[in-house]
């Protein structure tokens, strides 16, 4: 074997083992999230701690609510403890990438550009877009809102919606806009005090948030024309086993019938999708 063949063979096998290390790291680097939460036995979840029923604080402090009960059972069954860290919900993706946070749970919609930014589980509860007026408003139906003022959370799949589909709202509305809060329940309280004619927000919030109000028959909920949207997990893109494992716990945890234990305490029926 020649000299000029015995060094190019040298730099081919070179080249090729370059290529199997880089797939290596390749495919550490995805699952090293997965392996910090399995090191730390814990699973850091992003949520809004306003979001009444999915996840908010009640009297004494204390965070509750669907998604805290669900991923309770659902880190149980995966082995891990859930540990809740609130965020700003406007920056909840650039959390997620920081590493912040290791997953966006907390009544998170998949909407199509959000899968540009991160993963999804496999979906877990059904949910769409309502318009919640005063009934002495004569607002019951979405045509109503022509010059009216609508309101909106910063930031939520609502707003989204609003801004992706313009003709169902965004283009009969005041200014072809809407008044965005931090928090639906600042939205309401403006609601209440007449400063807007209509809140868009999920039909899960409005029914909970009034149910819980001593004037809540002076509120109607109007459907309108937008898609119905479903709730998943977030995680950071290119977490596939991350994603996969939590797949497997919200399967088990429905198996064990946990996760309909814990919608009929929120809801009074089973919404989790299988």
């Amino acid at each position: 074997m020649t000299m000029r063949r015995m060094i190019k063979l040298a730099g081919i096998s070179l080249i090729t083992l370059s290529v199997l290390v880089g797939c290596g790291q390749s495919s550490k680097e995805k699952n090293s999230q997965w392996d910090k939460i399995q090191k730390n036995k814990e699973l850091v979840i992003g949520i809004d701690d306003t979001f009444v029923p999915m996840g908010f604080r009640d009297e004494k402090e204390q965070l509750v609510g669907f998604d805290i009960d669900l991923a309770k059972e659902v880190t149980k069954e995966m082995g891990l403890k859930a540990k809740f860290q609130p965020i700003d919900w406007t920056l909840k993706e650039t959390e997620l990438e920081n590493g912040t946070i290791d997953v966006i749970w907390n009544g998170y919609t998949v909407t199509d550009a959000r899968k540009n930014k991160v993963d999804f589980t496999k979906d877990y509860l059904v949910n769409e877009q309502v318009l919640v007026t005063r009934k002495e408003s004569k607002i019951s139906k979405f045509s109503d809102m022509k010059d009216k003022t609508l309101g909106a959370q910063e930031g939520s799949s609502g707003y989204e919606a609003f801004e992706n589909k313009p003709d169902i709202l965004k283009d009969i509305v005041k200014d072809q806009d809407a008044i965005v809060f931090p928090t639906f329940t600042e939205a309401f309280m403006d609601l209440e005090a007449k400063r807007i004619d209509g809140l868009l927000i999920d039909k899960v919030f409005a029914e909970y948030y009034l149910s819980k109000q001593n004037n809540s028959q002076e509120f109607q909920l109007v459907k309108g024309k937008y898609d119905n949207e479903n709730f998943a997990i977030g995680v950071k893109k290119g977490e596939v086993t991350l994603r996969d494992e939590l797949n497997k716990g919200l399967d088990k945890a429905y198996a064990d019938g946990l996760s309909q234990k814990v919608s009929q305490k929120w809801f009074g029926e089973n919404r989790v999708i299988k």
